[in-house]
């Protein structure tokens, strides 16, 4: 067969859109159901994306090719992704559930790709890491220690008049001339609403659309034919106080706990509440104790977990990015508490400077142990198709730290809906959050549950006895202050606080610590869309007949890639060539996932398997059968999705050879 050239690549659009239909889900979710038609006449309806930033541009886009705008392109993969089975709205045919999402067969199979490489490379490649897998629903308890049934919310705010929900923050800013009404009365009726209520009219409206607005406010509330009373006016600059929908009033800001409450047993009471977890962290640290006992394990070393949590978003937004439905992907990985590594060791290794610091070591503190997981995740991103380019890496400021982190490192990608600095550049959104958590997990289900959680090393015990007199003093005075500290800002009392604390600091010089915890934390889904928008792009490449035409293409990395390699006969009417490609399908079954076609032209199936990011094609054709004498029999076109370039190998070598490029 013949090579495909490529040739420069230009931009071309794919798709012709017809009038867009607004309306309402049964869940209060306005759906924007969109028919979209594709080359091929293929038509779907899906809930259109978000309107973005319509400056963004592809970040990944191949050389010398026109960019399309950010909205456009989200929209563009939104589409891509219900066409080619990646993603689906929750309960589409019921109108969607918000803030939940299906995998297809394509999605289903990245995710499970994603899984796979992280737990190897978490647990399979390292002798310090073992697993865990915890159910989603745990003890209630828990979450009052790790304080989610306190603190685990979001400020949250509500249209007087639509009731429409929105998260504080997200509330855009608004200048405009504020209409205040004291209340309304219905003279006729009798009636009479003395609920203040007030309307923002923006720039080129007129006052009467303010009128209009709060006569339906007090409409709601039984004045059916309000007339206004105490119409005041007055500019408002920057003012998060409006719904930037209608201009109605809002709330006063008020907390919205996250968690996802359900009942456990056959009565709906509040003895038997509990939730479903809105992290898979805090089963790692309760069943501390129970792993490291049976793995043998001894700190420095972590447990990793990935499975579903829940949270109650009140704004889900950006396609999958935030859901109230969605899996991580986290690792504790404990470490002595400075103070011991100093004693052990009679040093603290610091890092010496950015970047990674090589092979853990015997006398490493949390900062290098800290550092070390943040190039670790930033190792992996980059192994899996993730350039470095793509990443941002953000230090929290100490403003923006959690109470009991030392240090948090936010990896983010330059999603095409990221905010742009004043440069105009991507910022990023959050893939992974890396934190020093110190010991303040497994300290707080200590005091909850109380059972301790300290561990004996006997390294410690040993090293401390050899300490002076004066040495020993420092570390022990040191350590008590750091569990002072800690006790404190949990709300102990001083006295017992300062009893406590110079009680742990005795056991320090008797082996005895709380671990303190490294989390790297990452989501499966917003890696997955990561990798779905940095695999997108479009080019040109000829058809069967050498024609240019333009090509959708997911240049996955081939390690995550849903299918690794598709099968072809050139022509399904020959049962010799059909014969002969299942026999090479179910060669490679065993090693690769691989998918059959031998619908349609020959193109035309690569083009498919372009669109769902298969790297490699297979061909059987008359030359594999010996059709041109022995030198080709049995040997089969093999195509690279990226490049295009056909290479015959034969079958017999065909398991090794694509192991070795897939891995």
């Amino acid at each position: 067969m013949e090579h495909e050239a490529r040739p420069p690549a230009s931009f071309s659009s794919l798709r012709s859109q017809e009038p867009v239909n607004q309306k309402q889900g049964p869940w209060g979710n306005t759906l924007l159901a969109q028919r979209t038609r594709f080359a091929g006449n293929s038509y779907f309806w899906r809930t259109a994306s978000p309107r973005l930033d319509n400056q963004s541009r592809i970040p990944n886009t191949p050389g010398g090719m026109s960019e399309p705008k950010t909205s456009e392109l989200m929209e563009t993969i939104v589409s891509l992704c219900k066409r080619r089975g990646f993603i689906f709205q929750s309960s589409e045919v019921y109108g969607g559930l918000n803030g939940f999402w299906d995998y297809g067969p394509l999605g289903a199979e990245l995710k499970r790709n994603i899984k796979e490489s992280w737990w190897r490379s978490m647990t399979l490649m390292r002798e310090d890491v073992v697993g865990l897998e915890a159910s989603i629903i745990m003890h209630p308890r828990i979450w009052e220690a790790s304080g989610h049934t306190s603190t685990f919310s979001d400020l949250m705010v509500d249209c007087l008049l639509t009731k429409k929900r929105f998260r504080a923050d997200q509330v855009e800013l608004q200048r405009g001339d504020a209409y205040f009404y004291a209340g309304a009365t219905d003279a006729a009726a009798g009636k009479e609403s003395q609920e203040p209520f007030s309307v923002l009219v923006g720039a080129g409206k007129h006052p009467e659309y303010a009128r209009k607005v709060a006569r339906q406010f007090y409409q709601q509330r039984g004045i059916e034919n309000p007339a206004l009373l105490g119409e005041r006016a007055e500019p408002v600059v920057d003012s998060a106080r409006y719904n930037p929908e209608n201009g109605g009033l809002l709330t006063e800001p008020r907390p919205f706990n996250l968690m996802l409450k359900t009942y456990v047993g056959p009565v709906e009471s509040a003895d038997n509440l509990s939730y479903l977890r809105p992290e898979t962290a805090q089963a790692i640290f309760v069943q501390f104790r129970n792993v490291q006992e049976v793995s043998r394990q001894k700190v420095p070393f972590g447990i990793c977990q990935i499975g579903k949590a829940f949270r109650n978003e009140i704004n889900p937004r950006n396609f999958t990015f935030r859901s109230r439905e969605f899996e991580q992907m986290e690792l504790e990985f404990f470490i002595r508490p400075d103070e011991a590594v100093e004693a052990i060791c009679g040093v603290v290794a610091k890092p010496p400077g950015p970047g990674h610091p090589g092979e853990p070591q015997p006398n490493w503190g949390w900062q290098i142990w800290h550092q070390y997981w943040v190039e670790e995740r930033l190792r992996y991103y980059e192994s899996i198709g993730l350039p470095r380019q793509s990443l941002v890496e953000y230090w929290q400021k100490p403003d923006e730290l959690a109470h009991y982190a030392r240090a948090t490192v936010d990896v983010l990608y330059k999603f095409p809906f990221s905010k742009r600095n004043e440069l105009g550049e991507l910022m990023g959104e959050e893939l992974e959050g890396i934190a020093a958590r110190s010991d303040f997990d497994l300290s707080q289900h200590q005091r909850f549950a109380g059972k301790s959680l300290a561990v004996f090393d006997e390294e410690l015990k040993v090293a401390w006895t050899k300490l002076d007199p004066a040495k020993q003093a420092e570390l022990r005075e040191r350590y008590t202050q750091a569990r002072l500290k800690y006790l404190g800002k949990v709300g102990e009392t001083p006295e017992k606080a300062a009893q406590q604390a110079a009680a742990d600091g005795e056991s320090l010089s008797k082996g005895y610590y709380v671990p303190h915890v490294i989390e790297p934390s990452a989501g499966v889904d917003r890696l997955a869309l990561a990798l779905i928008c940095n695999a997108y792009g479009e080019d040109q490449a000829p058809d069967d007949k050498g024609k240019l035409e333009s090509r959708v293409v997911m240049r996955f990395h081939p390690r995550i890639a849903p299918v690794k390699v598709a099968v072809f006969p050139l022509l399904k009417n020959k049962p010799e060539l059909v014969r002969k490609a299942k026999e090479v399908r179910d060669l490679l079954r065993p090693y690769l996932s691989v998918f059959y076609d031998e619908a349609g032209a020959i193109g035309r199936r690569y083009r498919r398997q372009d669109e769902a990011g298969t790297p490699f094609g297979l061909t059987i054709d008359f030359d594999t059968l010996g059709e041109k004498g022995p030198d080709l029999q049995d040997t089969v076109t093999l195509r690279d999705r990226d490049s295009m370039k056909q290479e015959r190998v034969k079958i017999a070598d065909l398991v090794g050879l694509l192991t070795a490029r897939i891995r």
